[in-house]
């Protein structure tokens, strides 16, 4: 659930001019075109902007890097220097929203070059999935506007790896009207449509596919890659064999975090987040409510279903007053918050009905779930919200290779307790704790041999810099911390760790 706050540049709008301007959909989708079916070849290569005004075909690696440093002084510590070459593709593509309608959706490619042997021959393929954004206009091929998108490209493309990065239905320049967030099953399916695109369009663009298929997504995203696993190793197994996945930061036991925030442990970000879920869940299975007024309260209600995502930015959306900024529930709402640290998500002008939560929290009492760790999803909820959310809980489902967990013990929008059971259940499946190393970027090391000792020494001084930076300016740390936590501390060194799984993966596949 990764927040984005970074303005869409003039290259997206340029990009988004080419591809028919935007708003404007594209090519219409019918029930008999197939999924994933590339809808314009050759994809439209993206220019790069420079730092003089200039904007090129390829970023090269030193230019790169020196772009990277600009931007944030001694990240290429993190993601290493560039070794390759960048070039940007941007494609659209068909494939179906949460009801299995028809829809487009458009995908950034990263094609790395150059005389390096990491850049060149055949290349792994990263099929990334993005965090959680608000901002209907968000477009991975724009590497200049977005961190994400700047940081894939740097930890992934620039160090050899085929980046293919989604847009998701429901964003940029896609015919869905909604986005199906955190639908398992759909976000499956347009990985795999992406995906199915994107082979189409590397003979044309001459990248080459050595075949090795890597899963990686943060946040959000984290949860779309177990999901993508899931069906790739299911339903599309003759299509599709993934070598690895590397799952960070996701709410991959979305019922049990659904639980725990009604309950009274409200999630930071979670004015933003609930109005994407159930919206998407009503669009996808319809029963979760009758209006919106069902659930949030009547100065919210209207129009909350076309809100997000939409053509404001996260702070745009709190400091307009159309979300409160932290107040989920309402201040006399019972059973308060669990702890004091949730005390913020309890107040005046609260977003969700107190009756919606007496209703959802009547089931929690009489339907229980997760009793069994090693089955947590056998039970059977009555409200509609939580009968989505167990359809969505990807504890329900083994690896049947390499899997990477990672994220921040402390995350107070994802938390942590998804990984531990997700860990736990695949382990108690019987899938080998050698193929699932799970990373505390925000934890000790523990030793000289420690493999993850990089990654949680640079989370350490990260959050140090917050913490000066916060006193210096007067402000409060521990909120401060909280603020970058999510989006902004844990994601570099995540995926980092990430690449390296990756890479050792690859070498013993060899």
């Amino acid at each position: 659930m990764r927040q984005h706050h970074v303005a869409l540049s003039l290259l997206a709008t340029a990009v988004l001019a080419a591809c028919g301007g935007s708003g404007t959909p594209g090519p219409t989708v019918t029930d008999s075109m197939a999924r994933g079916t590339l809808l314009a070849s050759p994809p439209i290569q993206v220019p790069i902007p420079q730092a003089n005004g200039e904007a090129l075909p390829k970023l090269e690696p030193a230019a790169f890097a020196a772009k990277l440093e600009a931007g944030s002084p001694g990240i290429t510590q993190v993601t290493g220097t560039p070794k390759c070459a960048l070039s940007i593709y941007y494609m659209k593509y068909a494939t179906v929203g949460g009801a299995n309608e028809p829809a487009t959706a458009t995908a950034a490619m990263y094609i790395p070059s150059g005389s390096d042997p990491a850049c060149t021959g055949p290349r792994p393929v990263v099929l990334y999935a993005h965090g959680t954004t608000v901002e209907k206009a968000f477009n991975m091929a724009n590497v200049s506007g977005y961190a994400e998108a700047t940081l894939a490209a740097a930890i992934y493309a620039a160090q050899g790896f085929i980046v293919v990065a989604p847009n998701y239905a429901g964003y940029d320049v896609s015919s869905l009207s909604y986005h199906p967030y955190l639908n398992a099953e759909q976000q499956a399916n347009d990985m795999v449509d992406a995906m199915r695109a994107a082979r189409k369009a590397f003979p044309v663009i001459g990248a080459q596919d050595s075949g090795k298929l890597l899963l990686a997504g943060y946040s959000q995203g984290g949860h779309v890659a177990l999901a993508t696993q899931k069906a790739m190793q299911s339903t599309y197994s003759s299509e599709f064999k993934v070598t690895a996945t590397a799952g960070m930061s996701g709410p991959y036991a979305i019922s049990t975090m659904g639980d725990a925030i009604f309950a009274g442990s409200p999630n930071l970000g979670g004015t933003a987040f609930l109005p994407m879920i159930t919206t998407g869940w009503q669009k996808s299975y319809g029963g979760l409510y009758n209006t919106p007024s069902d659930i949030y309260e009547d100065k919210y209600a209207t129009g909350i279903e076309s809100l997000i995502p939409g053509q404001y930015t996260l702070s745009d959306l709190f400091t307009s007053g159309k979300l409160p900024q932290t107040a989920t529930f309402a201040k006399d709402s019972l059973p308060g918050p669990t702890s004091a640290q949730f005390a913020a998500f309890f107040g005046d002008g609260n977003l969700i009905k107190t009756s919606f939560r007496n209703a959802y929290l009547a089931d929690l009492q009489t339907n229980k779930c997760g009793a069994n760790p090693l089955d947590p999803l056998n039970c059977t909820p009555a409200h509609p919200f939580r009968k989505a959310a167990l359809k969505n809980d990807l504890r329900n489902f083994v690896p049947a290779n390499p899997v990477m967990l990672c994220g921040g013990n402390a995350d107070p929008t994802v938390f942590w307790v998804n990984t531990q059971l997700t860990q736990a259940f695949f382990q108690g499946k019987g899938f080998p704790a050698a193929a699932l190393p799970v990373l505390d970027v925000d934890s000790a090391v523990t030793g000289a041999t420690d493999p993850f000792a990089a990654a949680k020494v640079g989370f350490a001084t990260s959050k140090a810099k917050v913490i000066a930076a916060a006193q210096a300016a007067g402000q409060n740390p521990a909120t401060a911390v909280a603020s970058a936590y999510h989006g902004t501390l844990v994601p570099p060194f995540c995926n980092a760790a990430a690449r390296g799984f990756f890479q050792q993966v690859l070498a013993q596949s060899n």
